[in-house]
């Protein structure tokens, strides 16, 4: 969610920005329907994350697709996605985003044509990459939209309910999948699941034209603006990382683990790059100076590992349940359903909750969520067979709970402290870390859960792709907690150290003087 309400040092000010006089006119009485045109298009964008998964047993048979495509068809579509976030902002700040907005849900849905005609693996995941891209194009567009529509209050209901549009879509995917692929048939219904965007996306772009903002231009657009070589560096580092997890089943032998030694290289060139660019004239896509605030830090490495796990439990349990239990599509949707239940009726609350909590509410939300995939291994053990679905509704619900007072508030937290200049970078990092993390958690558990299938089969897959996945949650809880210590640490120093007779020390960071006429400056 690049949402670019500020610039770097020494850009063009922001004409929407705080003080401007756009800002100080009356606001757009169409705001709100132009904020529902961005809602329902950052739902479908993000709801393509998820809503595949249902439809990978029928890709798999209809399009003999080996199982490194099928995880590609999911990793592939978010790590492009996460790669563009932070250079769309920027060309949305620069060209105007209502325009940036519509090209990219325009290639969005065309991708989504591409995908829904696919006739071979290969096809279905470069449209999938293609898909990626075009939700990179919109969803920084949408978080700056927001800034630019609304103030105040008003400003913190739009991002709340961009928020929670943001939670639910990657939980609900499943169940919306099953249903178009319950109507459209097993065999072709997949194709469905893409072409569904076809008409949503086509009524989008006509109110996104009648009712999104024009966006005065900062200036021209140059390949230094968006960072090309610091994008070529992340995606090619992340990538190589990514290669030998997802191939590991393809590529036999050794030599493919090399290429962990080609993303560490990338990877080092890409933080070299990026600290060069902050003295020179290109836009860094990534501003690392952000990294010295440690809610910031702390909180993009918590997501991260976060993302890694909660989304590939609908991954693996859409899998799990129609291929190896021969649920249907819809059946299976259902059976993830109270994940999103809980996930919808604890997003709003945790949104209200933070304020009074902090950090503390995000761990608890991640012990509910690594509990509640423990119980649902669990479940799998103690109820084996096609009841599996009812055994592990109470565990999903728990876990979709504690997943609502995870997302919203970490992304509160971790954005707090940082200045109002440097926010779009930080946004797009957040969202960033968020779509990373996923494509690493599919290839990690992805791996280990096919290599499972042809050792022991279906159910002892899943339940180590479940392990893999709490690991990465626990993982995630051990960073919150981190984050606890060290904020107490300097609560407790300030409380001791608030003693009469230091206030003026803490204030300037200078020992009090002795003597007479210590207090005159």
């Amino acid at each position: 969610m690049a949402g670019h309400n500020g610039r770097d040092a020494g850009a063009p000010a922001d004409p929407t920005g705080p003080g401007s006089p756009a800002a100080a006119a009356a606001p757009d009485p169409r705001r709100w329907k132009a904020l529902a045109v961005c809602l329902v298009a950052g739902f479908m964008t993000l709801l393509d994350v998820s809503i595949v998964n249902v439809a990978l047993p029928s890709i798999r048979e209809g399009l003999s697709t080996p199982v490194s495509d099928l995880q590609w068809v999911v990793s592939g579509y978010a790590l492009a996605f996460g790669l563009f976030l932070i250079p769309a902002g920027r060309l949305g700040d620069a060209r105007g985003r209502r325009p940036v907005f519509m090209w990219g849900l325009t290639l969005f849905v065309l991708a989504s044509a591409a995908c829904g005609a696919a006739q071979s693996s290969l096809w279905l995941v470069l449209a999938r990459l293609v898909q990626g891209l075009a939700g990179g194009l919109v969803s920084p567009q949408i978080s700056a939209l927001i800034q630019q529509l609304f103030s105040g209050r008003e400003r913190g209901r739009a991002f709340g309910m961009f928020g929670t549009v943001v939670g639910i879509s990657t939980a609900v995917g499943p169940l919306l999948g099953g249903l178009i692929i319950q109507a459209a048939g097993a065999d072709e219904g997949w194709r469905w699941v893409f072409y569904v965007n076809l008409p949503l996306g086509a009524v989008c772009l006509v109110l996104a034209h009648r009712l999104l903002p024009d966006t005065p231009a900062a200036g021209r657009v140059t390949p230094r603006d968006l960072d090309p070589v610091g994008v070529l560096l992340l995606g090619g580092g992340v990538l190589a990382l990514l290669l030998p997890l997802v191939q590991s089943e393809q590529w036999h032998g050794n030599a493919k683990w090399l290429l962990l030694v080609v993303a560490a290289a990338l990877l080092a060139g890409f933080v070299r790059w990026e600290s060069r660019c902050r003295t020179a004239a290109t836009q860094p896509v990534l501003d690392l100076s952000l990294f010295r605030i440690r809610s910031f830090r702390l909180g993009c490495l918590l997501i991260l590992l976060y993302f890694a796990g909660f989304t590939t439990v609908f991954f693996i349990s859409t899998l799990y349940l129609q291929s190896g239990l021969h649920y249907t599509a819809l059946q299976a949707g259902l059976a993830i359903t109270p994940f999103a239940l809980g996930s919808g009726a604890a997003a709003a609350l945790g949104g209200r909750l933070v304020g009074r909590f902090g950090r503390p509410l995000v761990a608890v939300g991640l012990i509910m969520v690594a509990a509640g995939l423990g119980l649902t291994a669990l479940a799998v053990h103690l109820v084996p067979g096609r009841g599996v679905g009812w055994a592990t509704a109470a565990p999903l619900l728990l876990a979709g709970v504690g997943s609502g007072l995870v997302i919203a508030p970490n992304q509160t937290l971790t954005l707090a402290q940082v200045p109002v200049v440097m926010a779009g970078s930080a946004g797009g990092t957040l969202q960033t870390g968020q779509r990373v993390g996923s494509a690493i958690g599919i290839a990690v558990v992805g791996s280990v859960f096919f290599a499972q299938v042809t050792a022991d089969g279906w159910a002892a897959a899943f339940d180590h792709g479940l392990v893999v996945a709490v690991g990465f949650v626990v993982a995630a809880l051990l960073v919150a907690l981190a984050d606890i210590a060290v904020a107490r640490r300097e609560e407790n120093r300030l409380r001791t150290g608030n003693r009469p007779g230091t206030e003026d020390r803490l204030r300037t960071g200078r020992r009090r003087r002795p003597g007479p006429g210590r207090n005159q400056r």
